[in-house]
């Protein structure tokens, strides 16, 4: 390799790797405040989230949720899971717009109630019981898929490392309650079932049937719980 060659080689890499820290997060605001004004959606300004408010316009209305205070009916619906989730990011509370975090209130059936596995590709999510018991678990990766799992009681916590596959289920006699914190106010939410199963157009039945080791009649038989009206 020529000598400018292995150089630029060795400047990229010490680029990628001052540049890593920032890759892994939401960035850093380069302003005070940017209050998510939902009325200019269609404007040609975006903040790597929302367009921003006037601060003239700004309000304490606009640093303030109420919704995480409520109960969610776990089995509306007909919800098969027994669970429901109920986020908090900029889309609900505009003045966390560019602030990089987030959070959810997460309600649970007794005994069994099921966040089912998904993944959050942009955040770590640090839960807190504040209610009941939870069993939570995720896949550690680069271990040949092994389990990380355990009971979370009332007042613990518990980390999910960023983009892990990972699951909650109610293990107690009552109900269970859990806040859930992110560092993005966008962490995204891949569930695997719906991913797979529920996909439109939908995956093909003989590649999942193969990833699964199962007969097509299987997977078909998964697909149709999946599909929606």
């Amino acid at each position: 390799m020529a000598k400018h060659q292995l150089t630029a080689t060795v400047l990229l890499a010490v680029l990628l790797a001052l540049a890593a820290p920032s890759l892994a997060r939401d960035p850093d605001m380069l302003q005070d405040i940017c209050v998510a004004d939902y009325s200019s959606l269609d404007g040609p300004l975006r903040v790597n989230g929302y367009p921003c408010k006037r601060i003239s316009n700004v309000t304490a209305e606009d640093f303030f949720y109420g919704g995480l205070a409520t109960a969610a009916d776990v089995y509306a619906g007909g919800n098969p899971m027994g669970s429901v989730v109920t986020p908090a990011g900029a889309d609900k509370l505009p003045g966390l717009n560019t602030m990089g975090i987030s959070v959810a209130r997460g309600d649970y059936a007794a005994w069994g109630g099921v966040n089912p596995p998904h993944s959050h590709p942009r955040a770590t999510e640090m839960l807190l019981v504040l209610q009941g018991a939870l069993e939570v678990g995720f896949v550690l990766p680069g271990t040949a898929n092994r389990l990380i799992t355990r009971t979370v009681p009332t007042g613990g916590a518990f980390v999910f490392p960023r983009g892990t596959v990972h699951y909650e289920r109610s293990v107690g006699e009552s109900p269970a309650v859990a806040v859930s914190a992110f560092d993005s106010q966008s962490p995204g939410t891949v569930v695997v079932g719906d991913a797979l199963f529920g996909a439109a157009p939908a995956v093909p039945t003989e590649v999942l049937a193969r990833a699964f080791l199962v007969d097509v009649g299987v997977v078909e038989k998964i697909k149709s719980k999946f599909q929606t009206n």
